[in-house]
Order: structure tokens, then sequence, then C-alpha cells
């Protein structure tokens, strides 16, 4: 496993990878000494610099989240969200066959082991309320608001 830092508009951003996969993006609050720079590493740290600025609505790099069957099957659901755009957590669980989940798909929001990429920040309450977010709320609306070009 390699693990590298990328430090964001949102705070550091600790990247771990595994044969040439994203295992794990997540927020942290400090980097450890050891910085891994692969080719891999480095291209999604480019994919993280035009995300940030506006210019890259689709990341182009291999994830290999760890999970659940339904775990997996919301952060696929999520994927599909477009940029820039929300869906309720009602419409995500009809999406993954169970109109009634949406408590685990929010359960499953807060495991999202590769955040921005997973765009569980797209995920919001059925009355358009941002929702819960495993960072808070600030970080989810700062994302919603780049995607939005209010920077």
């Amino acid at each position: 496993m390699e693990k590298s830092y990328y430090k964001s508009p949102i705070g550091i951003l600790e990247i771990i990878c595994e044969n040439n996969k994203l295992v794990s993006l997540k927020l942290v609050d400090c980097c450890e000494k050891s910085n891994v720079e692969t080719d891999f590493i480095k291209d999604l740290k480019n994919q993280l610099d035009e995300y940030f600025s506006g210019k890259r609505t689709i990341f182009n790099i291999k994830i290999n989240p760890a999970g659940t069957d339904f775990q997996q099957l919301v952060w696929k659901e999520l994927q599909k969200i477009p940029y820039g755009k929300t869906k309720s957590y009602s419409e995500i669980a009809a999406a993954t066959g169970n109109k009634n989940a949406q408590r685990a798909v929010g359960s499953a929001c807060n495991k999202n082991p590769i955040m921005i990429i997973i765009p569980c920040h797209r995920a919001v309450s059925k009355n358009n309320n941002l929702g819960g977010y495993a960072y808070g709320s600030e970080i989810k609306q700062k994302l919603l608001n780049i995607e939005n070009g209010i920077i």
C-alpha cells in the first residue's frame, strides 16, 4: 500500500492506494512523514487540482473501496449523480431497489472510504436540506459550492 497526502482547499487529504487503485481518500488532521509519489498518485493529485479549480467534473481513476454489498451498491449510485447536482437519500434508496432504505443509504454514505470521487456530498435530504456528512455540513457545502462555481 502507498500513502500520500494532498493539501486541498478543504483540508489535508490522505490518499491510500494499492495496486494502482485508490482504496481510501479522506480528510485528516495532519500528514505523516512518509509521502509516496507514484505515477498513479501524481495523476490523482492532478485530477484533484483540476476538480478543486472547477475544471474537472469526472474523475478518471481506478478505485477499490472496501464495503458490504449494499454499501458498494449505494456508492455506485452516488457515482451516477452528475457533477453539481444532488439526489435525495430516498431517490438513492429507490435506485438500489429498496425505496425504504434511506437510513441505510445515509449509513453507507457515512462509511464511504473515498470522499469526493464517490460523491456522498451530493446526497441530500428529501427537502433539499444538506443532511449529514461524515466531515460536517460545512465541508459538504464547500464541495457543493465548488461544483456550482461558488468558490
